[in-house]
């Protein structure tokens, strides 16, 4: 199971349509999740309404927090979207076999058998989570309740019976201008070390969200990854 997490506060403003890129990455079975950390005032409206867009062209869940409430709402956010995920394909399959599609239509005894089942799958089944962080900006007073979070988010994958990995992103690159994308780890189920990166990350620039979306998409479904792929190119790649 495969899933982008975005952390971010919506404030786009370079290339391609984050929006167009999250429905790129339905498209292609891999559900985005936006965590929206707002600012008061006219662009807080605006982010919060880019997050929720994303999240919907993506086929994932959106939430608005603030610094706050941003480590625990990493956690839950990861576990319901696996929960949704694998209580879709069970539906299907009960659709398939019985001729229903939802679980209010079984029997109070089986209901409570599928959820058991569907709870079980949900801390056994392998996960992959590529984290894409905004590191913008306009992010920058935010840095520390984004290290809390992913240390959380960390702790929680770790705690899972089955195989968890991580891949880190963040934009735009703080390495090179002309790149809008860093990857600052590969898939890695040697979840205690990656902590340490996130004191690297200068938050700094632009915020492309839209491209540094479609090249973790890229990355994600195992196509040759490269920071100068152009957009054109990666939405040549993808359309359906």
């Amino acid at each position: 199971m495969k899933q982008i997490l975005l952390i971010t506060d919506g404030c786009s403003n370079v290339g391609v349509s984050p929006v167009i890129a999250a429905a790129q990455a339905q498209a292609e079975g891999v559900a985005v999740n936006v965590i929206g950390v707002i600012d008061h005032g006219e662009l807080g409206v605006l982010g919060s309404e880019e997050i929720r867009e994303i999240a919907a062209a993506g086929g994932g869940m959106s939430r608005i927090v603030n610094s706050e409430q941003l480590s625990h709402t990493v956690q839950m956010m990861t576990r319901k979207t696996v929960n949704a995920t694998i209580q879709h394909a069970v539906g299907k399959e009960l659709q398939s076999i019985l001729g229903i599609s939802q679980l209010e239509q079984l029997p109070p005894e089986k209901r409570a058998e599928v959820v058991q089942v569907i709870d079980n799958m949900s801390e056994t089944t392998s996960l992959r989570v590529a984290l894409l962080i905004d590191a913008s900006a306009s992010m920058k007073p935010k840095l520390a309740a984004v290290r809390e979070a992913i240390h959380d988010l960390l702790l929680s994958l770790r705690a899972r019976s089955g195989v968890s990995e991580l891949a880190v992103f963040h934009f735009p690159s703080t390495k090179s201008s002309d790149q809008e994308l860093e990857m600052d780890h590969g898939w890695t189920n040697q979840l205690a070390n990656v902590n340490k990166m996130f004191y690297k990350i200068n938050m700094k620039g632009t915020t492309p969200t839209g491209p540094a979306l479609l090249q973790t998409l890229q990355f994600v479904t195992e196509k040759p990854f490269s920071p100068k792929t152009t957009e054109e190119g990666m939405l040549s790649d993808y359309v359906v």
